[in-house]
């Protein structure tokens, strides 16, 4: 990648920023945090990092939610990938037409359908305070993970800009002063292999530390196809990632943190199922068979990626304030290949007279530098200011089934931004926390070969928006155990350019700003000794230029539109209970309703489909109104359930019992509405039975995944035919994990 000039300069400056500072004393910070044990009883403090810095969950105005290392391991213990965190936590949605190569968020309904590798999202990943802007990014593996947070609502101000959603936000193990280790191993149906483990080895102690970690995920294929005749030739993948983190603290005064991440994969894109919805309902129907596709061309659907994520954390603290620079760059480079048409032998409404076959690759370039200083804690006063550059240059090439036979695009994306926060303990139960951000991005796009579309920008696009974000918010403590808080949020999403459709004839499309205006209260509060823990959120929004992708259509193509306004409104609620201190239940609930509002807004529509209001399909039965429907992927309920229950065996173990649910409630998969292409009630569950160790040092488990065999539709792809992908299979396994 050429870092530019403005680029070299925010270095630059930053790094004389740095040397200035570096002139007065400071002390080491370690600026990870965890959660902490509790008494007996009582359920474990959640230390989170919603304002990039440490604190109680209970003292935070924001909605949040987390998942700690022992349930990321569970809910992956059959080998799955990121979209496993769907419903997992109330608000967040998460699915994938790209198998696990380019996942899609939502978080109160708001994300983005595209399926395109140049999708732009308004859900940010943020992996050890990096930002993973592109998709194939965004899927890079979880693994020895420290703890997961869902931060919902707008993040614009310590985040920037694409985060009016939220963000998830992933913190791995770190290196420390002592020698520690971890490792699982999983083992299941379809020779599903799953390996995670982390060694941090002081290398001189209280200097210097290295921490090293990796996974191996390994599936069989399992899915025959009936076109050929062929037994078990897809769903199968190698997945292996590794990260070395060397941690450097020369003094008590200075940390330095260096990490080298990877990721290769190897396997099965999405399997599409042509034909299997319908017609008329959204039940799947008899051509429906999870062990079977019927595929005339995708050369096996492959699915080949790779990444690499390097970064170097600087943090020095002095008697006041805190100086933290992360500059960072990271590189993926793969391509997936599908078929959708089922091989034209699969019965029902849809027909496609030719090989629906596509190939997308991607080669990509992203470079980051943020530079921040913070107040130390413990004054009636935080604050923190910073600058913020990212670029990032990647080439899409997409391989269609028309003339010419392939296109690549290239986009480039430039944002800068300058931001500070300011916390104001005003009385001893008030403290009002307010915030803005300056952005200012740039898009550009270009054809960089062949391209027989022609007129006014078809070949090069470009795109600009500088503005400001903000938030405001009061947290009141109204006794020692419960508190209320109120907040303001403003963000956006910057404008995005589409491209993909020059490869079927037609020219890109562009969408403009969206902007988010929310409006957030809720209460966190902990009682019964600490026994119980029971956080909600109630919330509204509105969005100027909400931007939606019209994807599929009869013309299967990928639009770019913007709707002239949306609103939604909706709750979340979170819990814990310690029942006895060998039992703990946790339950998430969230309800949301979203609307779009532009009384001319049509896109296109399926083509063997039942719109379930004929009245908004306009005149030639190629597009329909979307006035008031729901947003796409955005579940109105969202439900989860864990339970833990054990009991003492011998001095030093326990037998437990662990089952978690999941529940996903209706949910709209496009901008129309029709009978088919859409989900509702669906539920998946665990189960672990296992022994363990009291002190944590081993388990091992039998485990299930997908507990009933559930067959729940995902997503689906609106060509022609009534395709749709679904969920993984039930897998049976055995676990085990060591703690040192």
């Amino acid at each position: 990648m050429t870092i530019r000039s403005t680029a070299a300069r925010f270095l630059g400056a930053s790094t004389l920023a740095f040397a200035a500072f570096a002139a007065n004393p400071v002390l080491a910070q370690d600026v990870e945090a965890t959660g902490t044990d509790a008494a007996e009883g009582q359920l474990n403090t959640i230390i989170v990092t919603a304002n990039r810095r440490e604190e109680n969950l209970q003292d935070v105005a924001v909605s949040a939610a987390t998942l700690d290392a022992d349930t990321v391991k569970t809910i992956f213990d059959a080998g799955a990938e990121v979209t496993a965190l769907a419903a997992r936590v109330p608000g967040l949605f998460v699915e994938s037409s790209n198998g696990r190569a380019a996942p899609r968020f939502y978080i109160r309904g708001l994300g983005n359908t595209d399926f395109d590798l140049a999708a732009s999202q308004p859900v940010s990943v943020v992996m050890d305070e990096i930002v993973l802007e592109n998709v194939t990014l965004k899927a890079f593996p979880i693994f020895d993970v420290e703890r997961i947070e869902v931060l919902r609502g707008p993040q614009g101000t310590l985040f920037g800009r694409n985060t009016p959603a939220g963000i998830v936000k992933i913190d791995t193990a770190r290196p420390g002063d002592e020698f520690t280790a971890q490792f699982s191993a999983s083992y299941g149906s379809f020779n599903s292999l799953s390996l995670d483990g982390g060694v941090t080895v002081p290398i001189a102690p209280g200097v210097a530390s290295l921490r090293v970690s990796g996974l191996y995920q390994h599936r069989d294929d399992w899915i025959d196809n009936g076109f050929t005749g062929q037994d078990d030739v897809l769903g199968g993948y190698d997945e292996l990632a590794g990260r070395a983190q060397l941690l450097i603290t020369p003094d008590s005064r200075l940390s330095m943190l260096g990490t080298v991440a990877f990721r290769d994969l190897d396997g099965t894109s999405t399997p599409f199922r042509a034909n299997i919805l319908g017609p008329g309902n959204n039940d799947l129907n008899d051509n429906y068979d999870r062990d079977t596709v019927f595929y005339d061309a995708g050369g096996g659907n492959v699915a080949e990626y790779n990444a690499l994520i390097a970064s170097f954390r600087l943090d020095y603290e002095a008697d006041f304030a805190t100086l933290t620079s992360i500059t960072a760059y990271a590189e993926s480079d793969g391509s997936s290949r599908g078929d959708i048409d089922g091989g034209n032998m699969v019965t029902g409404p849809g027909f496609i007279p030719f090989p629906s076959d596509t190939q997308d690759s991607i080669d990509l370039d992203q470079f980051t530098h943020e530079v921040r200083l913070a107040s130390n804690p413990g004054g009636m006063i935080d604050w923190q200011v910073g600058m913020y550059v990212f670029q990032s240059d990647f080439d899409v090439t997409t391989v269609g089934f028309g003339f010419p036979p392939w296109v690549t695009v290239r986009h480039t994306n430039d944002a800068w931004a300058t931001f500070g926060q300011l916390s104001v303990q005003a009385t001893d139960t008030v403290k009002l926390t307010g915030g803005l951000r300056w952005t200012d991005d740039k898009k550009q796009f270009l054809v960089v070969s062949p391209s027989f579309i022609s007129g006014p920008g078809a070949q090069y696009r470009i795109v600009t928006d500088d503005r400001l974000s903000w938030d405001l918010s009061a947290f009141v403590d109204v006794s020692d155990d419960a508190s209320v808080y109120a907040r303001l949020a403003n963000g956006f999403r910057a404008p995005t350019i589409q491209g993909r459709d020059v490869a079927f004839g037609s020219p890109p499309s562009v969408a403009t700003s969206e902007k988010i205006m929310s409006y957030e209260a809720g209460f966190k509060s902990e009682f019964a000794g600490r026994s119980i823990r029971l956080n909600g959120a109630v919330y509204y929004y509105t969005i100027e230029d909400p931007q939606f992708s019209a994807v599929g259509g009869a013309g299967n193509l990928v639009q770019l539109v913007n709707a002239e306004k949306g609103r939604g409104f909706g709750f979340e609620l979170d819990s814990a209970f310690q029942v006895t201190p060998d039992f703990l239940i946790t339950a998430g609930l969230s309800y949301n309703d979203t609307k779009i509002q532009d009384s001319n807004l049509a896109v296109g529509i399926c083509a063997q489909c039942t719109v379930t209001d004929p009245t908004v399909v306009l005149s030639g039965n190629t597009r329909a109104l979307v006035d008031g429907n729901p947003f796409p992927n955005a579940p109105e309920w969202i439900a989860d359930v864990t339970a833990r229950y054990a009991f003492p065996v011998g001095n030093a173990g326990e037998v437990f019992f662990f089952t978690d649910w999941a529940y996903q409630g209706k949910t709209n998969f496009f901008l129309y509405e029709s009978e088919e292409f859409n989900a509702n009630g669906q539920i998946e569950g665990g189960l672990r039975i296992g022994y363990a160790r009291t002190d944590g040092l081993f388990e091992v488990a039998a485990f299930v995944r997908n507990i009933t065999d559930a067959d729940n539709v995902k997503g689906g792809i609106d060509f022609n035919n009534n395709t749709a992908f679904v969920n993984d299979p039930r897998v049976f396994g055995i676990s085990a994990r060591v703690n040192y």
